[in-house]
């Protein structure tokens, strides 16, 4: 299996919003990240899905180290 396939597959969730927002962000932004975001996108899929939907939504603040990636997740990045 490649990257791209275990990460798609690790971005299937149990949270209809969750897949929906991961499975935008794979198609849009996940090919920008260099190594060390995508190490980081990897760490944020550890997360509980609500605890990760919250921060996709912006309903709670990323630690400082995941704030590139999540507001990428977000669509917030300039």
């Amino acid at each position: 299996m490649g990257d791209i396939d275990r990460v798609r597959w690790r971005c299937r969730r149990g949270l209809l919003e969750l897949d929906l927002v991961l499975e935008a962000f794979l198609a849009r932004g996940y090919g920008r990240l260099d190594a060390g975001g995508r190490r980081l996108f990897d760490e944020l899929l550890d997360r509980p899905d609500n605890d990760l939907l919250d921060l996709a939504l912006g309903r709670a603040q990323p630690e400082p180290r995941y704030r590139a990636v999540v507001a990428m997740l977000r669509g917030d990045e300039h």
